[in-house]
């Protein structure tokens, strides 16, 4: 377990990668992915009891358990349930019982419905990282190709093509850490009608869905995944080690002197595909600062790299977050604190062209931030971390402009459309300061206080 990737390792070419910070960067889109991407499909968290985490996310997201695939339905190697809210899937997967998967078959008999799934390799991954990220999947034109291309450009395979029940491919290189980017095609030769519809109406074969009396439908506005953030010690070897074998582009990237504090900083690169909808950012610390970068705190605390924070599109954020609040204290996400009111004191100048003042006084009730680019703009807002460790967390988001249209007229909205927050990470970097230092101030009170 474990993969921190530095060019020796992994065999990525020395690009010449060198970052020149936010204003230098100037934008442009290759159109140089190597295989066929279409979206985010799915992202798999692997814990030790999927049952209570399922059911937290989905009454803390509002998002609805809608197929399982566990005892109940056969699989005696692992429980999964998968959420989802619009298109954006959530899969939470725990191990059963060492003995009882010890003695499982393999091949076509096998119970377990993610041939992907490694019993030990899942037990050792939530003592070491704790609640945590494994897979991000994405469905590609075909993840057998996308495999094979990947590999022969460097990836390092972590689970070769299979197909499930004829219908389904599913296909992992190594991503990050102890990451995986799980590649997701459907057979479009097949001639099962429910297949052929819409694949997200049963997600993989062997889950079954889950009945309206085992979970109650909820709906809080989320839509989609945005992006899904990663923390690495070393940017320059990860950037080139993900754009050797995805062929994604550099969409945005920022240095400490862009997003940093007086105290602590980092510098990231925003990685996407072709039609810039799959965005893949990933954080390096940055040291010698008065404090310890947050990057390097989470990479302490989950034992190398991984997933800092997903971010999730909503379609109204001020319901979204309505909702979220009500639930903070009562099994759902709390929040990292608000900005002081002068913030939204000079929101009215920076985003009155968009916003009402009834949305800025929402956006002040709520905390939610506002930043915007030459696009469009975007509002944001982060959970604290969603488990034990200072590690993962939740950002949720609603972009604003960018509106335009396919070849067959349908509007939709540009990829990245108001940016990434810029103008607010300095303010989310002082709350997470704040935040860490009353852990801090806990740890050198604590002995004290027993003596």
């Amino acid at each position: 377990m474990g993969h921190d990737y530095d060019t020796s390792k992994n065999g990525a070419p020395d690009d010449g990668f060198k970052l020149v910070g936010f204003s230098n960067f100037v934008r442009t889109n290759p159109r140089s992915d190597k295989f066929g991407v279409k979206r985010f499909h799915h992202v798999e968290f692997w814990c030790t009891d999927a049952t209570n985490t399922a059911r937290r996310f989905s009454w803390g997201l509002g998002m609805t358990v809608v197929a399982k695939s566990d005892l109940s339905t056969g699989n005696l190697t692992h429980a999964s349930y998968l959420l989802r809210s619009g298109n954006l899937c959530f899969l939470f997967t725990a191990p059963y019982s060492p003995s009882i998967a010890a003695m499982e078959s393999v091949g076509p008999t096998a119970t377990s419905s993610i041939p992907t799934f490694d019993h030990a390799a899942s037990r050792t991954f939530a003592s070491t990282h704790g609640l945590g990220v494994r897979a991000i999947a994405v469905e590609v034109d075909d993840a057998e190709a996308a495999f094979h291309v990947s590999v022969s450009h460097g990836a390092r395979p972590a689970s070769p093509p299979v197909v499930l029940d004829g219908r389904t491919t599913l296909a992992e290189v190594h991503l990050y850490g102890d990451v995986v980017l799980r590649y997701v095609s459907y057979n479009s030769s097949n001639t099962n009608p429910q297949d052929s519809q819409d694949p997200d109406s049963w997600f993989l074969p062997k889950f079954e869905p889950v009945d309206e009396l085992s979970s109650y439908p909820l709906d809080f506005g989320l839509r989609r995944l945005d992006h899904a953030v990663g923390n690495v010690p070393d940017l320059s070897a990860a950037v080139s080690y993900v754009k050797s074998f995805t062929g994604f582009h550099e969409f945005a990237e920022f240095t400490a002197e862009d997003v940093g504090t007086s105290e602590s900083g980092l510098n990231s690169v925003v990685l996407g595909n072709n039609d810039e909808m799959v965005l893949l950012p990933m954080n390096e610390p940055v040291h010698g600062t008065k404090r310890k970068s947050q990057i390097q705190t989470y990479l302490e605390h989950n034992e190398g790299a991984g997933v800092q924070h997903l971010a999730l599109v909503s379609s109204d954020i001020f319901r979204t977050l309505r909702e979220m609040r009500r639930r903070s204290g009562v099994g759902g996400f709390e929040f990292m604190p608000s900005p002081p009111p002068t913030y939204y004191k000079n929101l009215k100048n920076r985003a009155g062209d968009v916003l009402t003042d009834e949305q800025i006084k929402e956006c002040e009730e709520l905390g939610i931030l506002v930043d915007r680019d030459e696009q469009g703009t975007l509002l944001q807002i982060f959970t604290k971390p969603v488990g034990d460790r200072p590690t993962l967390f939740v950002e949720i988001i609603q972009r604003v402009g960018c509106m335009l249209k396919d070849e067959e007229g349908k509007e939709y909205q540009k990829g990245g459309c108001g940016g990434f927050g810029k103008g607010n990470f300095s303010e989310l970097f002082k709350s997470i300061e704040e935040y860490e230092k009353t852990l801090e101030a806990k740890r050198t009170t604590e002995p004290a206080a027993a003596a």
